[in-house]
């Protein structure tokens, strides 16, 4: 499996970068910002970029399946919800990285890109992360979010893109074990009936209560700033069960998130939905070898989650 970016990968992905910068750059321009020193704060899944002076971030996804590479609509609407979702709690006074008040509340598309514009904010960086205090947090999270009113996709990070990557990585054994392709397609299709709908799901575990969850490990996600602990990174906003968030959070952040669940007057976390959750998190972790090419790096990042789920029961 390839660890190293080659020359022609990093010549790609520094000029797609630079790309992501000047497309933010001149979006936030055109909306009326400040831009005269812009900085790249981050440079991972997305070309993050402070447009100094101005306190305003423009987070722009760069490494995506390439059906939502292609697709500015269907990023489109991911970012509108995620915006929806963050703003709504900003303006509760729910603790959150908010959507930057000095341009309007909407994904702005620039030379190929959809962005999203977000409150500058100086986050610490001398605090280490503690996941059972950020798990029990995350409960705190759902009960602000069981009252959100708008409509959003189920589970929507099992969507037709972890098929199209299993199909990808047919064609490249250089990123992908056989053994570990032949499962993977194997549990999905046994998974993906329950996962993939509201209606499957609803018929699997008819009395789970479903709302508006993070979909992206609020635990991993909750950042600590000069101003106290912020959530962040909503973009896989989704409605589903609350189990989503805490796939892979480890006995101790399942522990920290039901008692403060029962503080909160939630539900403790459901095992079996727990379970299946998280054998379908694993299944998002082989299809995310299919970035490998875009994000060399992931290979590696990748492993300690591919060896873990080697290591379980297959579900099928």
């Amino acid at each position: 499996m390839p660890e190293i970016s080659t020359p022609d990968q990093l010549a790609a992905r520094t000029a797609r970068t630079a790309r992501a910068l000047a497309a933010a750059t001149g979006a936030g321009r055109d909306l009326g910002l400040e831009v005269t020193d812009p900085k790249v704060l981050h440079d991972v899944f997305s070309v993050v970029v402070h447009l100094a002076p101005s306190p305003v971030v423009v987070r722009v996804p760069t490494v995506l399946p390439p059906s939502f590479q292609a697709d500015l609509a269907a990023q489109h609407r991911r970012q509108r919800d995620e915006l929806a979702v963050v703003g709504w709690l900003a303006d509760r006074g729910f603790p959150v990285i908010p959507p930057s008040p000095l341009v309007p509340r909407e994904p702005v598309q620039r030379d190929g890109f959809s962005m999203t514009f977000w409150q500058f904010v100086e986050i610490r960086q001398d605090v280490e992360p503690d996941y059972a205090h950020n798990a029990a947090a995350t409960a705190e999270l759902h009960a602000a979010l069981r009252d959100y009113p708008g409509e959003l996709p189920f589970l929507s990070s099992f969507d037709r893109t972890v098929t199209e990557s299993l199909d990808f990585l047919e064609s490249r054994p250089d990123l992908v074990e056989a053994a570990d392709l032949e499962r993977a397609r194997r549990e999905w299709a046994f998974l993906e009936p329950v996962v993939g709908s509201r209606e499957g799901f609803a018929k699997a575990f008819p009395d789970v209560v479903v709302q508006t969850v993070h979909g992206d490990s609020p635990p991993a996600n909750l950042v600590t700033t000069v101003h106290g602990d912020l959530h962040a990174d909503f973009e896989l906003v989704t409605s589903g069960p609350v189990e989503r968030d805490l796939v892979m959070i480890g006995p101790d952040g399942e522990a920290a998130y039901d008692e403060a669940a029962a503080a909160q007057g939630l539900p403790t976390l459901n095992r079996e939905v727990l379970a299946l959750v998280s054998a379908a998190g694993f299944i998002q972790v082989v299809a995310c070898l299919a970035l490998v090419p875009q994000l060399p790096l992931l290979a590696e990042g990748l492993k300690p989650a591919l060896e873990a789920w080697r290591s379980t029961t297959p579900v099928a």
